[in-house]
């Protein structure tokens, strides 16, 4: 039970940081097209302008948009454009190639 609550909790913080603001600078850092996107995260292209337009959109469609950039590495801060994460995918894209790669475990 715990679980299930922790998980609504999380969806109401992602709520809140994705912004359609946040989508349209995601798609331009990952050079995604709306169609892309809608392939991407199963999401109607028509939705996904919607949402870019600041018009209301299902909760679930704005966390299927969020959580399909956040698998790309990107993490999002209200006020703030989309960042990428330390550690996270797309961050380094070939590590065998860094300098520092033999201190990596």
């Amino acid at each position: 039970m715990a679980s299930l609550a922790m998980n609504h909790i999380l969806e109401r913080i992602a709520l809140f940081q994705f912004t359609p603001t946040h989508c349209l600078q995601a798609r331009a850092m990952l050079g995604w097209s709306v169609d892309q996107l809608s392939r991407e995260a199963e999401v109607s292209a028509e939705d996904i302008q919607r949402f870019e337009n600041q018009q209301p959109v299902l909760d679930v469609t704005r966390l299927a948009l969020a959580y399909r950039f956040e698998s790309q590495g990107l993490a999002f801060f209200p006020g703030f454009a989309p960042g990428r994460g330390m550690n996270v995918r797309g961050s380094t894209p070939n590590p065998v190639g860094r300098a520092d790669y033999a201190m990596v475990e």
